[in-house]
């Protein structure tokens, strides 16, 4: 099974809507540059997988003019409370009617998208000209919090600490997504070819907010509650002892190509 046949992980999120908006992070200034131009005043975007609205709301206070599609009908309403206009529907199934975007964009949640039916969507609902931005986090945490963490993760949840985005993963040299999505708009003739480019950012984090974070991932998320309990408090008590609080490192990844002409 690829990852957005995966349905029951892929739309897990909305069980902790609130606690995902509240400590999800964001993106770096530049991602934003980048996606938006230098003035984004009245630009069309359309944000697919748009869950609560961590992205759609820095591009709408930017001036974007932002819809959000969301398959998620409990990520959606909390996107919804703070002023974004969201459509609730799979993005294969979502139909444009005729509307035409700028950007299209999905922060974190393209791999939860069929790679080759969502690039044909996205080809249907951008301008000529317009631009397709699908973007990743992929955390680097720092040594000597890896050093703490690592044995409770081999011991109590093997997978995540094989694979998960928050711990740096070796097994997988790019984040989720990348490649098939650059396969696909390779393979698309309706796109130019995909650039790819990275930002590296950092965040510090204190005890608590890593924690009430964890349980927002789907590896973490379908951790039996004893499991996870377990697991939170060995992490706690690593953070602890590195002072209540450390930095963690991000890269941004951004793959973009651009709507040809009709």
């Amino acid at each position: 099974m690829t990852l957005h046949e995966d349905r029951g992980r892929a739309e897990s999120f909305g069980a902790a809507a609130t606690r995902y908006d509240r400590s999800r992070p964001d993106y770096p200034p530049a991602l934003y540059d980048a996606v938006l131009g230098e003035d984004a005043t009245g630009l069309r975007v359309l944000d697919v997988g748009c869950g609560t609205g961590i992205a759609a709301r820095q591009m709408a206070a930017r001036g974007a003019r932002v819809l959000g599609v969301e398959v998620d009908e409990r990520m959606a309403e909390v996107a919804r409370a703070s002023g974004l206009e969201v459509e609730v529907a799979a993005f294969e199934e979502w139909e444009p009617g005729g509307r035409l975007f700028d950007r299209l964009t999905a922060a974190q949640a393209w791999h939860w998208i069929d790679p080759v039916r969502g690039a044909a969507r996205a080809a249907d609902a951008l301008e000529a000209g317009g631009r397709l931005c699908l973007w990743w986090n992929v955390a680097e945490a720092p040594a000597d919090f890896r050093a703490l963490v690592e044995p409770a993760y081999a011991r109590l949840a093997a997978g995540a600490h094989a694979y998960s985005v928050l711990l740096g993963s070796t097994a997988r040299p790019t984040p989720f997504g990348v490649e098939t999505a650059t396969t696909a708009l390779d393979a698309s003739p309706d796109f130019s070819a995909p650039d790819v480019a990275t930002f590296a950012w950092s965040r510090r984090y204190a005890r608590d907010e890593w924690l009430d974070q964890l349980p927002t991932h789907s590896d973490h998320a379908r951790l039996a509650p004893t499991v996870l309990a377990e697991l939170l408090g060995a992490i706690g008590e690593a953070i602890d002892a590195l002072g209540g609080g450390f930095e963690m490192t991000y890269a941004t990844t951004l793959v973009s190509a651009s709507r040809l002409a009709r």
